[in-house]
């Protein structure tokens, strides 16, 4: 009960502040709208009222699919790369020599500092987004693959070529299962990243999309609907999280225990 509680009660306190800041009139209703406000944004939002359909003709769900479809894509290229850098860099030393550096000067880039030289190369559709969220995953499930693979105990590995196990016997049935409780904490994190680059990767042509549409409402002081979208973010995010980490918890049930 008090694990339920707690998030609840926090929610409730944070509402009521929300809602006397807005009553105070410190601030202008655009600047800081009421939650009533930001709660019809979302009715408006969500369906069709007075002939009008969700916002610039889409519902919010359906911006925030396609959005989700975006990180699937893009996070998904990144995280697959990433792991297969991270196992060859953990295991092969000129590999880890030779691209370590440039994983790391890419780790430290902001995605807007990048995302106008992809308009360039790739246009102003899908490519450059998905492009963008790939790239932004990647870094840190090769740097977390990486640190794993190179942590594996050398008496395990050596134990598995003494058996006769092959190169890649060693690989698969030693590294990557030790390796996979920290891979898989990369993954959360290339997911939380790839969720925090959304809005810059839909900043061009994202309508439809989450960040798209959280980027036209700003564009029109509609402060209400830039809420919604940033909650809706919020919350999806914290699904997949959640998700993620019950994955990890199935797949890697003795992480954490002696």
């Amino acid at each position: 009960m008090r694990n339920l509680a707690l998030p609840f009660g926090s929610l409730l306190l944070f509402l009521g502040l929300w809602q006397l800041l807005a009553a105070a009139g410190t601030w202008s209703e655009t600047l800081v709208p009421a939650p009533a406000k930001v709660w019809d944004a979302f009715v408006d939002v969500s369906g069709t009222h007075d002939g009008v359909r969700g916002y610039n003709g889409t519902t919010l769900i359906e911006h925030l699919g396609i959005s989700l479809r975006r990180i699937a894509l893009g996070a998904g290229i990144g995280i697959l790369t990433g792991v297969l850098f991270g196992v060859l860099m953990g295991t092969v030393g000129w590999f880890r020599a030779l691209f370590e550096p440039w994983i790391t000067f890419l780790r430290t880039l902001p995605p807007l500092a990048y995302f106008s030289l992809l308009i360039i190369w790739l246009g102003i559709n899908e490519e450059p987004k998905v492009t963008l969220l790939a790239v932004a995953a990647f870094p840190p499930v090769a740097v977390s693959t990486t640190a794993a693979v190179a942590a594996v105990p050398r008496s395990l590995v050596e134990a598995a070529r003494a058996l006769g196990g092959s190169r890649w016997d060693v690989v698969k049935d030693v590294v990557l299962p030790s390796a996979l409780p920290e891979t898989l904490t990369g993954v959360r994190l290339a997911v939380g990243v790839a969720y925090s680059s959304l809005v810059a990767a839909e900043l061009v042509n994202g309508l439809p999309g989450i960040g798209g549409m959280v980027k036209d409402a700003a564009n029109y002081n509609n402060t209400p609907v830039v809420l919604v979208g940033i909650i809706a973010i919020g919350v999806s995010g914290l699904v997949i999280d959640g998700l993620l980490l019950r994955l990890e918890r199935a797949v890697v049930p003795w992480r954490g225990r002696a």
